[in-house]
């Protein structure tokens, strides 16, 4: 969600001069205002090598945003242009446009712009479309073009790029959605209907609109005053959701998701994933593996593609052990929290993979043999990069492990029915990190790889765990969780954590963030996800739980690949609390979760039986 690739942390040494004066030197800038077919004029800048010529023509890239495509001034330009310093080198013709209704454009803005399928005349305007009429402008009126576009953009800018693949123009040959948002019910504002709650103070920027073109942002009367750095609190003595009406009653966005409290057409309408087909462009999908605002995106829209393209040439997949857009940025040494993956891996990854995949398709043959792999996935267990044909891995193999009533986590069923139980009460929820200083930021991002053990040493969370492992086991992957559960009210949510716990004598590494963490007996989170009970059956049609009926709740956490060393342990943890990462459900059933009052908040009896399987994807 966060306007990274404007916020970017520059290779040290890399700059003998101002980067941006060293863009002024070699590129010229130039604003245009490009008509839609409805009329509607999009904001957009074109930066162009000042060295193209009709026998020296380059290609463009562009990116879509609804971030703000400044500096506005004429003769201001910004740090870097292009997906990275090395292609902003290499030079193309970088084109950078406000989408409709956001800063310079003109129009109306929309979250995730619903499709309308095909372009032209009579079919109402959407990302597809502005993408195409963009295409179709730039190559008639930008000079030294070759007639080839390719298409990039993270997070927001990731969903334009994966739209401007559908019904696309043909001179868009190459396309990389980044971190894209693919259906805001399951990915950055909800987890499976779950509102994730540390997303409030983002409201402002995406639920109101604009008077007209600006440079400035109109949204700031609307944020949040913050009078503590402890988000837990913060939230806590917000109540429930309903309180928000105090901030967001003029938000229409809020207004929105409040209105909408379950999977309906507004929300079926703005998911794109079902328009994913017959798609042209080369796709290159590329993720981080510790993403905390989009991770369902970037895989989710690699796998539609490739089913529902069969026969497709060119659709691939990338994943780093990265943040949200940490690809974008050389950090040195690559770390997630404490976790240490080493050196300089964004910069391979701009270098061996990003470049190479552009420079293919837009300077050389574009035939598709880029000597890339389709799915280019980054061992965050083994540290190290491997590459499949298709993803998940054809030779992965299905593994069950059950959810003893011991606490152990077991391969083999079992041998008598057994459960285990927790008091779980929303008046004292479990926190989702310890860490206070990020949880009053604009978006959660350390907790996909931060320490569990406070969680795991928690009443109302259960643990179950493996044997120390005596050889390495990789999962690579899809996940399913198939939980049998109970509880003593009519309503519960229920989270899954897969954690790689470590062995006692870990060493630490050289570069520990944290005074306060050791990597003795660390526990990793390596995925997790939450699941809204009453949705077990359809997202479109709630319905309570029976209390104390034992009762099916089948979810899928996000995929992973992930190699868990010998001598540490596997685990895994169940809760029905994860705050303020995700609201708290009242467990008494309401038909709207955002309108609940103080006293439909109660505690309950949850009951997890030890037939519940978490199955995994294996690779041996």
């Amino acid at each position: 969600m966060k306007k990274f690739f404007f916020l970017l942390l520059l290779p040290l040494g890399l700059w003998a001069q101002n980067p941006s004066e060293w863009i002024k030197e070699n590129y010229t800038k130039h604003a245009y205002r490009i008509p839609m077919q409805d009329g509607t004029r999009l904001f957009t800048h074109v930066y162009i090598p000042k060295d193209a010529s009709a026998d020296h023509p380059y290609p463009m890239l562009m990116q879509r945003t609804c971030y703000s495509v400044a500096p506005y001034k004429a003769d201001e330009y910004p740090a870097r242009l292009g997906p990275s310093e090395l292609m902003m080198h290499e030079k193309y013709i970088f084109v950078y446009q406000d989408v409709r209704g956001r800063w310079m454009s003109e129009g109306t803005w929309t979250n995730m712009t619903p499709n309308h399928p095909g372009n032209g005349p009579g079919i109402a305007p959407d990302e597809s479309s502005d993408t195409y009429d963009t295409i179709e402008w730039l190559i008639k009126n930008v000079p030294f073009n070759n007639g080839r576009v390719g298409q990039w953009g993270g997070s927001y800018p990731g969903f334009y790029t994966t739209a401007g693949t559908i019904d696309a123009h043909p001179a868009l040959k190459a396309s990389s959605p980044q971190a894209p948002i693919s259906d805001f019910f399951f990915d950055d504002f909800h987890h499976n209907g779950a509102l994730t709650q540390a997303y409030l103070f983002t409201f402002p920027v995406f639920g109101k609109q604009h008077d007209g073109p600006t440079p400035s942002s109109w949204y700031d009367d609307q944020l949040i005053p913050k009078y503590t750095r402890d988000g837990y609190q913060f939230h806590m003595e917000l109540g429930p959701l309903k309180n928000m009406q105090k901030y967001y009653k003029d938000n229409f966005y809020w207004q929105e998701i409040v209105n909408h409290p379950n999977y309906d057409e507004f929300w079926q309408k703005r998911n794109i994933l079902p328009h994913l087909k017959n798609i042209t462009p080369a796709v290159m999908v590329v993720g981080g593996w510790f993403d905390a605002e989009d991770l369902y995106g970037p895989l989710n829209t690699y796998k539609s593609i490739r089913r529902q393209n069969p026969g497709k040439k060119y659709n691939s997949i990338v994943m780093g052990p990265f943040d949200h857009g940490g690809w974008s940025r050389e950090r040195g040494h690559t770390m997630h929290t404490s976790v240490y993956f080493g050196d300089s891996i964004a910069t391979f990854y701009q270098k061996n993979i990003e470049a190479k995949f552009f420079r293919h398709f837009l300077k050389e043959a574009g035939d598709g043999k880029t000597g890339l792999p389709e799915a280019y996935m980054f061992d965050t267990g083994a540290k190290k990069w491997g590459e499949f044909a298709q993803w998940p891995p054809k030779e992965a193999e299905k593994l069950k492990f059950y959810l003893a009533e011991n606490g152990k986590l077991s391969t083999s069923s079992p041998a008598a029915a057994g459960s285990s139980e927790f008091v779980s009460d929303p008046m004292k929820p479990v926190p989702y990190t310890e860490d206070l200083t990020t949880t009053m930021g604009f978006t959660a991002r350390n907790y996909m790889s931060e320490d569990q053990r406070f969680a795991a040493r928690r009443p109302d969370v259960l643990v179950f765990e493996t044997d120390v492992l005596d050889k390495d086991i990789t999962l690579g992957g899809e996940i399913l969780a198939k939980l049998k559960v109970s509880t003593s009210q009519s309503d519960a949510d229920w989270v899954v954590k897969l954690i790689d716990v470590y062995p006692p004598d870990e060493p630490d590494n050289a570069y520990m963030p944290y005074k306060n963490i050791t990597l003795s007996n660390y526990h990793q989170m390596v995925r997790s996800e939450i699941m809204r009970g009453r949705f077990r059956n359809s997202f479109e049609k709630p319905e309570p739980f029976v209390p104390n009926a034992k009762t099916d709740v089948n979810f899928a956490l996000q995929d992973v690949y992930h190699t868990f060393r010998k001598g540490h342990r596997i685990q895994i943890q169940v809760q029905s609390t994860w705050f303020p990462l995700f609201d708290r459900n009242p467990q008494k059933y309401v038909d709207n979760i955002y309108k609940a009052d103080e006293s439909d908040f109660v505690k309950a009896l949850h009951k997890v039986f030890n037939d519940s399987v978490i199955e995994v994807d294996v690779i041996k």
